[in-house]
């Protein structure tokens, strides 16, 4: 079973030599599709022998599949720069590498580190994600944001947790928020759906009541409570951004990763 490590960059060079040094033991080759850095991102890249290629960025799931394209090996192990596979992970793939696995891909749950702790609740974990999978049975699927791996075949569970270390802090955090709800209310008008009162005025708190007490964020303290504001505000822009398309008849341009 010969895999290869898949990353999309942008600017990355601060986050992607850890992820780098977590596969380095398990992929037969690196390849690392970067949109243009203008940072060290690709010179970290290459200190890890990595097959670097150059890509104008589009989208998440177009740039991913172009990235699965260059990759040699049948396996293919997709990761983000913020992910890190965790030391059981990282035993888990390498027993699996002594054979020849029937199934077409494995799932592992994802674990975030956010202000200064590990999340254990909040709808953040376990937040399972298919990152190993045949490069012939999957292709990444969605034009906006979030995108999709659709596999074909038998997807098998792993148990030790993909580490993601999405925001460095709640200004990043929030940054994302502004850049994916430009993307996410880009989706929405492109579907024709429409901003109504009833958006602004009762999903917010649904999304707090749902993140902070169905999914137990109560539970991760002082974070779960951030987490849980910030998911309300998050829905609150992308319905309000999705008002102004509306009025101005514009399109968002979508963001580099």
């Amino acid at each position: 079973m010969k895999i290869s490590a898949v990353i999309i960059t942008y600017n990355e060079e601060k986050r992607l030599e850890a992820a780098l040094k977590s596969v380095r033991k398990i992929a037969s080759e690196i390849v690392v599709v970067d949109s243009f850095s203008t940072d060290d991102t690709v010179k970290v890249a290459k200190k890890y022998d990595s097959k670097v290629y150059k890509r104008e960025w589009t989208n998440y799931a177009d740039q991913k599949n172009y990235a699965n394209k260059k990759a040699s090996h049948p396996w293919i192990l997709s990761l983000d720069a913020d992910e890190r596979l965790s030391p059981g992970l990282q035993r888990e793939i390498l027993a699996l590498k002594a054979g020849e696995p029937e199934a077409a891909g494995f799932s592992m749950p994802r674990q975030v580190f956010y202000m200064g702790k590990w999340i254990l609740h909040s709808g953040w974990y376990p937040d399972r994600k298919t990152r190993l999978f045949k490069k012939e049975k999957a292709f990444w699927q969605g034009e906006y944001v979030h995108e999709k791996l659709v596999i074909k075949g038998k997807v098998t569970k792993l148990e030790s947790p993909l580490y993601h270390f999405t925001y460095r802090d709640i200004q990043d955090h929030l940054k994302r928020i502004n850049e994916f709800s430009s993307l996410g209310a880009q989706k929405l008008y492109a579907s024709g759906k429409k901003c109504r009162w009833y958006h602004l005025v009762f999903l917010p708190p649904q999304r707090f009541i749902k993140s902070y007490f169905l999914k137990a964020g109560i539970m991760d303290g002082f974070a779960g409570f951030v987490i849980a504001m910030l998911h309300s505000y998050a829905i609150f822009m992308r319905y309000a951004k999705l008002k102004e398309i509306w009025k101005k008849g514009e399109r968002i341009e979508p963001f580099p990763n």
